[in-house]
């Protein structure tokens, strides 16, 4: 829970500091900022994803929760809920505009949810710490323009990542080590994925990929 709270008070600062900034900061500050946050989230990913000991774990896990989220579009069925919510509480001024923009820009992504799934799991919080770097830069944005609905977000942030965290935890009192260090190794796979969109390389659908996390647990029940 810890990574969670690191991320609800940065973005909670940035929300602030926007508001002391209303006219914005430099474009080239933040892209510049931003291509930094995706290097270390590219080498993050790779540190964990090595930790595995079983690459047929991996290639399986991959292969087979990509065909599941593709067959599900979780991606897609994430993004046309973050367009409903935005075009339903729009009518409500910039207040709920902010708050919802800001509540799908820090919880409706993969990064999210990985890093909430490996810091209940193991806690480990590298991910959702360096996803609070990029949170509170992007609320500093945000909330430069459109205001304190963007700082009311730490609640929705806090309760969602808090959740999946806590959901996780209990799923590690019953998962052997091995099981937790290939699930956190398929994690560094979607998280290198994520460094690739972040740096602008390619854009890879990370989301359609997040039941791939998952799929060791049938191969530890079958296999071992």
């Amino acid at each position: 829970m810890i990574g969670v709270l690191i991320d609800t008070l940065a973005i909670a600062a940035g929300s602030i500091i926007g508001l002391f900034l209303r006219r914005g900061i430099p474009q080239s500050i933040s892209d510049i900022v931003m291509k930094g946050i995706g290097l270390v989230t590219a080498i993050m990913g790779i540190s964990f994803s090595l930790k595995s000991t079983n690459s047929i774990i991996m290639i399986l896990s991959v292969v087979l929760g990509g065909i599941l989220g593709e067959i599900l579009n979780i991606d897609g069925f994430l993004n046309n809920l973050g367009l409903k919510l935005q075009q339903k509480f729009k009518v409500y001024g910039q207040v709920a505009e902010g708050f919802v923009t800001a509540t799908l820009i820090f919880c409706v992504g993969a990064m999210s949810i990985v890093g909430s799934i490996q810091s209940g799991l193991s806690g480990n919080n590298t991910v959702l710490i360096t996803k609070a770097g990029l949170d509170g830069i992007t609320a500093i944005v945000l909330s430069s323009a459109m205001g304190i609905g963007v700082l009311m977000s730490v609640i929705s942030v806090f309760t969602y990542q808090g959740v999946i965290a806590l959901s996780a935890r209990l799923l590690s009192s019953f998962a052997s080590n091995a099981l937790i260090t290939e699930m956190t190794a398929i994690g560094g796979i979607l998280i290198f994925g994520l460094s690739l969109d972040i740096l602008g390389i390619t854009k890879i659908k990370v989301a359609n990929l997040l039941p791939a996390i998952f799929i060791p647990i049938i191969y530890f029940l079958i296999f071992l």
